[in-house]
């Protein structure tokens, strides 16, 4: 998996949960690491709200795989922290057997078979919230996603056993399509990572008067925001669909898909690919909106696209 984007966090950057800093340092030394990277939402979000504290509520246990450890939450979900990141209709889900079986599997599946996949979740995942919707709300769940303002934690629902993007849904649910979403939203956080840390685009770009990307698949989906896309978000998205891609390849080269598991990664594949192409082609219509370095960005991405 060939990538320009960020795959380790550099010792005593911003996102360094071991460097030396006062709060970091105290929250390791009272034994809350699962709190750390809440500290830094503290630092992104600079709302005031002190959701490190906050999160020393939530209860979690650990999801250990090659010596990678994981912090699966319980508990309920603070609503200062639901309400940061759009999770004020969802609950944490009840920690089962089979969950923790599944998701064992899920990461199993990324060490195994697609270990940089796997280095790359371990290198930029550390907390798990798998939730459902609350009783009585009346909405499309969603599949899995994290948000740039918490680094480390991302969040799925049991529909990431049966779902991929597109537009895939398995008969049948399975690990091995959670593991594609566990890479999905680790690519995801090592993006927002990179767009921190380095200069992607231009100055004065934002998203809030960014030009927009029809993003066709989507028509009929809802709210306009799901059909049109500001540049970041068409980049982050081809940006994941560059490295799903490669996963599903893999995927298919296996004989021990069963049917039902073959069937979704190739319907996947199928669709992945004119959608990443498409969106290689508006971004580079729209270069202007990135610097110097997104624009190498961009040219690795075609680079990619074009060997899919």
């Amino acid at each position: 998996m060939k990538t320009a984007i960020a795959t380790r966090v550099p010792v005593g950057s911003f996102f360094d949960l071991d460097r030396k800093d006062p709060v970091l340092t105290r929250l390791r030394e009272e034994g809350a690491e699962s709190a750390l990277p809440f500290a830094l939402m503290e630092r992104l979000v600079k709302s005031g709200t002190p959701y490190a504290e906050h999160a020393r509520s939530l209860r979690s246990e650990p999801v250990t795989v090659a010596g990678a450890t994981f912090d699966w939450f319980d508990t309920e979900l603070p609503g200062e922290i639901a309400d940061e990141i759009n999770l004020t209709d969802y609950e944490i889900v009840q920690h089962t057997d089979e969950r923790r079986a599944t998701l064992t599997q899920a990461l199993d599946r990324l060490l195994l078979v697609h270990p940089e996949g796997f280095a790359r979740v371990r290198e930029f995942v550390r907390g798990l919230l798998w939730v459902a919707l609350k009783p009585g709300v009346r909405t499309s769940s969603l599949t899995s996603s994290s948000d740039p303002a918490l680094p480390y934690v991302i969040t799925f629902s049991d529909k990431a056993c049966r779902h991929i993007p597109p537009n895939t849904v398995g008969e049948q649910p399975s690990p091995f399509l959670l593991a594609e979403n566990l890479l999905h939203e680790g690519v995801h956080q090592s993006i927002s990572f990179h767009v921190l840390q380095y200069r992607v685009f231009a100055d004065g770009y934002s998203s809030r008067t960014s030009p927009k990307i029809e993003i066709k698949w989507r028509a009929g989906q809802g709210a306009d925001r799901n059909q049109y896309w500001e540049i970041d978000r068409a980049f982050h998205a081809t940006c994941v669909y560059n490295q799903l891609l490669r996963f599903r390849q893999t995927e298919l080269r296996r004989d021990d898909l069963t049917p039902t598991e073959r069937v979704s990664f190739q319907s996947a594949y199928d669709d992945g690919l004119p959608a990443v192409r498409y969106l290689i082609r508006e971004l580079e219509l729209l270069r202007g909106h990135f610097s110097p370095h997104g624009v190498e960005l961009l040219a690795d991405l075609r680079d990619q696209t074009d060997q899919l």
